[in-house]
């Protein structure tokens, strides 16, 4: 680790920081409080989301260009498109990722909006690939925040599907290698109650996620020959839901082997964190007790 010790931690001029676990556990909120924090007050975090620069550098041509496509249906837009008469994009933010969510979208019954299970594997494999390409970004945005802009210190909030798109038993991958060399690593572990929560928040608005192939290949087949359902005939809602509750469990011991490249807090511990300072006294605590 790039800290040895919670002292090395709390000393160190430049902290840099790197945030993974289930997706509602607290991850952005600590990226917006430490980035919202002036400098004056032991703060200059820049904030380096990894989703937004997924959306954006990576996948915000095939996010616009499902747009138009879309938009090339309607006689009147696709006039106004052949002619360059208008412009159309994607808004994505730091707090709104809709338009990322949208475009991966879920499979089935395209009367409820569903995709055909190729192309839904296709857009997968996209995310895969741009997720990828923004963690080993990571280097090269912390030190242009400090080059560049003068920020003192550097945190990561990184996409809850990490877990997928890297192998923790092996030392020498190369997401893995790079995080840890460039920043501290930090599981922030939810109990049975948060992940109660997480499937009861999900099951209330549930959104496209990112799995890998071979998991999400055996839940399709799994949940048509559990429902009876064809492709056509899968309800896309009622399949990410399903999926959701057996993607936690899967993800749950990948996230514990990449604690192993740094250190774990947990989500009620994170719940009390107010300020830059908890967040310090916390991670240094962290780094001790993982050294006994």
């Amino acid at each position: 680790m790039i800290y040895e010790t919670g002292a090395d931690y709390l000393a160190a001029s430049h902290k840099r920081v790197l945030l993974f676990g289930m997706s509602g556990l607290g991850k952005t909120y600590l990226s917006n409080m430490l980035r919202d924090t002036p400098a004056c007050d032991g703060g200059g975090w820049f904030h380096y989301s990894v989703d937004y620069r997924i959306g954006t550098r990576y996948m915000g041509e095939y996010i616009a260009d499902n747009f138009k496509r879309e938009a090339m249906k309607v006689p009147l837009l696709r006039e106004l498109l052949l002619t360059d008469s208008v412009y159309i994009a994607s808004n994505i933010t730091f707090d709104n990722l809709a338009p990322l969510s949208t475009y991966l979208g879920k499979p089935g019954n395209p009367a409820k909006g569903g995709l055909p299970f190729a192309e839904y594997m296709l857009r997968q494999d996209q995310h895969r690939r741009a997720e990828i390409s923004a963690m080993l970004d990571t280097g090269h945005f912390r030190a242009r925040a400090e080059e560049i802009y003068g920020y003192q210190h550097f945190v990561c909030d990184t996409s809850g599907s990490i877990c997928e798109v890297v192998d923790p038993a092996d030392p020498a991958d190369p997401v893995m290698t790079h995080l840890s060399d460039t920043t501290l690593l930090i599981w922030i572990k939810g109990s049975d109650a948060h992940t109660a929560e997480l499937v009861r928040r999900f099951d209330r608005a549930p959104k496209p996620m990112y799995y890998q192939p071979a998991f999400l290949h055996a839940m399709w087949e799994e949940y048509r020959t559990t429902y009876g359902r064809t492709e056509e005939t899968c309800d896309p809602d009622h399949f990410v839901r399903w999926t959701y509750a057996r993607a936690l469990a899967h993800r749950q011991p990948r996230y514990g082997a990449m604690a192993a490249w740094g250190v774990t807090v947990t989500a009620d511990e994170v719940a009390q964190v107010k300020t830059p300072a908890d967040f310090d006294t916390l991670i240094a605590a962290a780094i001790d007790s993982r050294a006994d």
